[in-house]
């Protein structure tokens, strides 16, 4: 099940809006290559926490 901007997993409600958007971008992609979801949503929260962390949106 793909999910959107205004359609993700419970899991998800509690990032930010920007990590957010990112995980769920991720999770589509790991769900195309036929990852579990539960997988998929767990590894999409990791690896967008730490994009968000490296691609800081302050910076000028």
């Amino acid at each position: 099940m793909p999910w959107s901007k205004h359609d993700y997993p419970p899991s998800m409600k509690n990032l930010e809006p920007r990590v957010r958007n990112k995980a769920v971008e991720i999770a589509n992609a790991l769900l195309e290559e036929d990852y579990d979801e539960g997988r998929a949503i767990a590894i999409a929260t990791a690896k967008a926490q730490e994009w968000d962390e490296n691609h800081p949106k302050d910076v000028k």
